[in-house]
């Protein structure tokens, strides 16, 4: 642990204790209480569980860590980046070594199961040792000149602080791909969680302190959103990274904008699956589920619309169904369980008054519904997995389960006539984050490839998924500046100077 650096009050609380562990803020290597109101994070699953609580940041609390931060970030910058990624390296070890506990912790406050838990622990471990890596990678570029005697050369300096903000759905795997990189390359950061999730944040903030960290470079702030705005609207942040919903991200955008700063933001999708009449209907009703329902539809790559060539719909929708049959939904550290509880009972309450609202307007329930749920009037924030079909002739615009990202577990599905008609489908949406081709000719997936908006394209698998070393993002309105993720993080993450250089 490096020098003036103080170890959280986490009494009992050690990572995958039972027990509620109490919250502590990252104010310049210190953790301190919040000066705030009261936050308390329950177990969705079992919400008379309470997973972690403390007081909030307020304004003063955020003023602090952000002045923090600005006074370690020259000494930080000028620190050789291969021992800033010796710090990521360290990191990622001991949430290796935690990666057990860290997922038992997820799966209680999140409410993914204990496969996905541990599994994105492991994911934030990997990124962290991909950007441990930065160093062994090129740090500028160099060009000729037109002139005699003279060379160009481009070098990347850092931002300076950089504002994150992650969100509630991958608590410690987002967090992992923007604070790494904006470490590595030398910033110092602010980082304000979703409030629903602190118990993930303060973990993955300890780790980066054990690992050696010095104090201010990270600074951790938990509480309501308007702290978002007041970090984006604060003279010392000098760029800022979102993940999140739309509204909040243009509102962040909007303010970022005023000031003048880079914001980097990346605000959800309304991913649609395409399967043609010559597709493997077996790999395709297996992608398309996991896509749908894996880590409750909550992520913003799921799949939440199905486009369906008429010929294949109706075996398609069986074989999808039967595979749901056997789909278990409940606790989630329940090995048996492949589906938890979506994140908070209002998050609940506002998908099955969705679902309701589209069985309304006309949509026709496949799999699943409010109404029918097995799951209605258990404790925890439980939904079954639902399948809506729109009546043939309803455009999307009419029925709120193809416009609208609900974020849980539901799949809306229409049926094509043609392969055309279903690009047409595919693209009935102003987000365009993800999407997923199910088809054997090699011709229809390079037209896929020219014709879909998105920022990322899987063919023959789900539509969800990334990896640490390619660009990560959308095109449309998911998403707002650089993306993220392998070297596009570079380039939001530090800036360049042209270098004319005649000796």
């Amino acid at each position: 642990m490096s020098a003036g650096v103080v170890a959280p009050d986490t009494s009992g609380t050690a990572p995958g204790a039972a027990g509620t562990a109490q919250l502590r803020f990252l104010i310049d290597g210190n953790w301190v209480p919040g000066n705030g109101g009261h936050l308390t994070s329950v177990n969705p699953s079992r919400p008379e569980e309470v997973v972690a609580e403390g007081s909030v940041a307020v304004l003063e609390d955020l003023d602090k860590a952000v002045l923090a931060a600005r006074g370690s970030q020259r000494a930080w910058s000028r620190t050789p980046i291969h021992e800033r990624g010796a710090v990521l390296s360290r990191a990622a070890a001991i949430l290796e070594s935690q990666a057990d506990l860290l997922g038992l912790e997820l799966s209680r406050e999140e409410g993914k199961t204990l496969t996905e838990g541990r599994a994105e622990v492991l994911r934030a471990v990997q990124i962290l040792r991909y950007f441990a890596a930065e160093g062994d990678r090129a740090a500028g570029e160099h060009f000729a000149s037109p002139r005699p005697g003279e060379r160009i050369l481009v070098t990347r300096k850092p931002l300076g602080v950089v504002g994150i903000v992650t969100p509630f759905n991958f608590p410690i795997a987002i967090p992992a791909w923007k604070i790494a990189p904006a470490l590595v390359h030398g910033n110092a950061v602010v980082w304000k969680p979703a409030s629903t999730v602190p118990l993930l944040a303060m973990r993955f903030a300890e780790a980066l302190i054990a690992a050696g960290l010095p104090a201010g470079v990270l600074n951790l702030i938990i509480g309501p959103g308007p702290l978002g705005t007041a970090l984006v609207q604060s003279p010392g942040v000098d760029a800022m990274s979102f993940t999140g919903s739309s509204g909040v991200g243009r509102a962040l955008a909007a303010q970022a904008a005023v000031r003048g700063i880079p914001m980097q933001g990346e605000m959800g999708g309304k991913n649609a699956a395409v399967v043609l009449d010559d597709a493997d209907l077996d790999l395709a009703s297996e992608q398309v589920l996991f896509g749908a329902f894996r880590s409750t539809g909550q992520k913003c790559t799921a799949t939440s619309r199905l486009i369906l060539a008429d010929s294949i719909a109706d075996e398609f929708l069986e074989r999808l169904t039967l595979r749901l049959g056997t789909w278990q939904t409940g606790e989630p550290v329940d090995p048996k369980v492949q589906m938890g509880p979506v994140i908070n009972e209002a998050a609940r309450r506002s998908i099955t008054s969705a679902i309701d609202a589209a069985v309304d307007a006309g949509a026709v329930a496949v799999a699943g519904t409010s109404a029918k749920n097995p799951l209605a009037g258990t404790p925890g924030a439980f939904i079954a997995p639902t399948v809506l079909e729109l009546p043939a002739g309803q455009t999307g615009s009419t029925n709120l389960a193809w416009r609208d990202e609900l974020f849980g577990p539901v799949l809306a599905v229409r049926r094509a006539a043609t392969t055309e008609e279903a690009f047409r489908l595919a693209e009935e949406s102003e987000l365009g984050l993800s999407a997923a081709l199910f088809t054997r000719d090699l011709a229809t997936a390079l037209e896929a490839v020219e014709t879909l908006d998105v920022g990322i394209l899987h063919l023959n698998s789900e539509s969800a998924g990334s990896d640490p070393h390619v660009p990560f993002g959308g095109s449309k309105k998911s998403g707002i500046g650089p993306k993220e993720q392998g070297g596009a993080a570079k380039d939001f993450f530090t800036r360049t100077t042209t270098v004319y250089l005649r000796g």
